[in-house]
């Protein structure tokens, strides 16, 4: 009997509260937390702690919003209602502390501080949310991150809505951000229980949505003439149906999968300026009898504030998507004037490929933005295309150079220069040409060609420099072999200063071993074994030089297992 005393009491005071956070939405503070201190009771008389918490944050808040200089007070409720979640070790009391926490501190424009409550809320949610709380708070989290207008969701009069529509979704161009909003307020402002904004596919003659609110936020995508919005779409009449299950259109099954009771339903045709439809508005559940002629007509208005929004947020997908079209034509030319060079030069085939992922090393640890990163990536990939004009027979010379030949080889840079100069599309592409053909000036100025000297030189020339130089002396040819590590390392180390910047080598040096070898077996079929993998991450090239340096040094294994590497030859 008492099992199902407290069983009773459980349902009792979560509707009582369900029915405060209405309340809320409301703005009725009293009524609301007179429902919270009455749910309070119930489980205090169980000694139902998590449940505890939740109206003890949820009372603090009504408190705050009643009088917002008890916050000295709430705050203290709060800390009680977070130790008492903690102590119950539930993820739904967890959910509501934050919740109370983002809402005043949004309140007091502590906005970061708002964020990251909500954002912990929503972590909370995920794991238990049975009072439904994962829409309201993602649009929270929207708004702040939008820099749009925050409050309780309110019954408002049809112009009051429609002003906080209109301004929360002009200056939105994400459109899965700009449905979740346009669903949530418009969801508000009819009062109804669930609100999904539906975009017609015309290409696809689907009808898709990345929001669905109370449900999870995977895609929805169905044939554009399936299911109330289809028909809607397709006839471009509004349905207005105060019981969906004597409709014959209403798909029974959606609440069989879903599990939820679609009672009421509104849905209507999204039309844009030249009336033709571009969606449709569906909305369950009137919370408060069925939807009525005000509520439809309020639907007509809020349509044509979203569709302008909505084909607004379609052409800037649009354009994202041919820049990405242009961005990926523009790559793989860049990579075919690449494996040019290789064509022509089978002796330092894929030469440009390791400088690329040498620069790339270097940036990655100088935490580069992603920005500059492209840029010098993009230098990097088409430093040496300027090669394209040096004779074969000096190109493909087995052997020392002549002076004059060295001489002629030289040109390659202003060639490179030359060549992407032509090809110029942006000030980005200026940088890219300004950075590739640098990677031979030297610190001291005693490079070529234009003999720039210290930061006179390009950041990412000074990069492709280190690279260029470590990539050549490390990798092998017909007529030598790599030179050994310990070699290599003391020139970049001795040539600190006078050919390159002592900062960037300094850097280099640094990286894990993990990540050069790396970079070496893209030559090489050896495979990387995980346990040297893990055991060479934790030194690096400097270490080496040390240990190879060191006589009584106790890591030639570690040398020797580098070198295994170093020299891609299977033991």
């Amino acid at each position: 009997m008492a099992e199902v005393l407290d069983t009773q009491l459980v349902l009792e005071g979560k509707e009582l509260i369900k029915k405060g956070i209405n309340s809320l939405n409301d703005k009725n503070y009293e009524d609301a937390k007179f429902d919270f201190l009455e749910a309070q009771k119930k489980f205090t008389a169980i000694k139902a702690s998590e449940y505890i918490s939740a109206c003890m944050s949820l009372a603090a808040m009504t408190s705050y919003l009643l009088d917002k200089n008890s916050i000295k007070v709430v705050l203290e409720a709060v800390n009680d209602a977070s130790y008492m979640a903690q102590y119950s070790k539930s993820d739904m009391a967890k959910m509501f502390v934050e919740i109370v926490q983002g809402n005043i501190n949004f309140d007091e424009n502590n906005n970061d501080v708002a964020l990251l409550h909500y954002n912990n809320a929503k972590n909370y949610a995920v794991k238990n949310d049975e009072f439904a709380m994962t829409d309201y708070i993602n649009t929270r989290i929207s708004q702040i991150q939008n820099g749009m207008d925050f409050s309780l969701p309110v019954k408002s009069d049809p112009l009051v809505s429609l002003v906080k529509i209109g301004r929360s979704i002009t200056a939105l161009t994400d459109i899965n951000v700009l449905l979740k909003v346009i669903a949530e307020e418009t969801k508000n402002a009819i009062q109804a229980d669930r609100c999904t904004v539906f975009i017609l596919d015309k290409e696809k003659n689907e009808l898709w949505s990345k929001v669905a609110l109370g449900m999870e936020s995977q895609e929805i995508r169905f044939p554009a003439n399936k299911g109330l919005a289809g028909y809607v779409v397709q006839t471009g009449e509004s349905v207005n149906i105060a019981d969906a299950y004597s409709d014959p259109r209403f798909n029974k099954d959606v609440d069989s999968k879903s599990g939820y009771h679609t009672k009421s339903i509104l849905c209507m045709p999204i039309k844009n300026n030249n009336q033709e439809i571009i969606g449709a508005f569906q909305v369950l559940n009137k919370l408060e009898g069925v939807f009525t002629k005000n509520d439809e007509d309020l639907l007509v208005a809020i349509g044509g504030s979203a569709s302008i929004a909505l084909e607004n947020a379609q052409l800037f997908e649009q354009q994202k998507e041919l820049y990405k079209e242009q961005k990926d034509l523009f790559e793989s030319f860049i990579d075919t004037l690449a494996k040019s060079i290789d064509a022509r030069d089978k002796i330092t085939a894929g030469h440009s490929s390791r400088v690329k992922l040498y620069a790339m090393l270097i940036v990655d640890a100088l935490n580069m933005d992603a920005h500059n990163k492209e840029i010098i990536e993009k230098a990097a990939i088409l430093h040496d295309i300027g090669k394209i004009g040096i004779r074969d027979a000096v190109l493909q010379k087995e052997g020392k150079l002549t002076p004059e030949e060295y001489a002629h080889i030289q040109e390659h840079v202003q060639i490179t220069h030359d060549i992407l100069e032509k090809i110029h599309m942006s000030d980005d592409f200026k940088l890219i040409t300004d950075i590739a053909c640098s990677h031979h000036e030297k610190w001291d100025g005693s490079g070529y060609y234009r003999h720039l000297k210290g930061e006179e030189i390009p950041y990412g020339g000074r990069i492709l420099a280190v690279s260029d130089v470590f990539d050549a002396i490390t990798s092998r040819r017909h007529y030598r072999d790599k030179m050994p590590i310990a070699n290599v390392i003391k020139i970049l180390i001795n040539d600190s200063g006078s050919h390159f910047d002592k900062n960037i080598v300094d850097v280099f040096l640094s990286i894990s071993l993990d990540r050069i070898i790396n970079v070496f077996l893209t030559e090489s079929h050896i495979v990387f074994k995980d346990n040297d993998r893990e055991l060479l991450s934790h030194y690096n090239l400097l270490d080496i030089y040390n240990f190879i340096n060191d006589e009584n040094s106790n890591n030639k294994n570690i040398v020797d297992l580098f070198n295994h590497y170093y020299s891609g030859c299977e033991v």
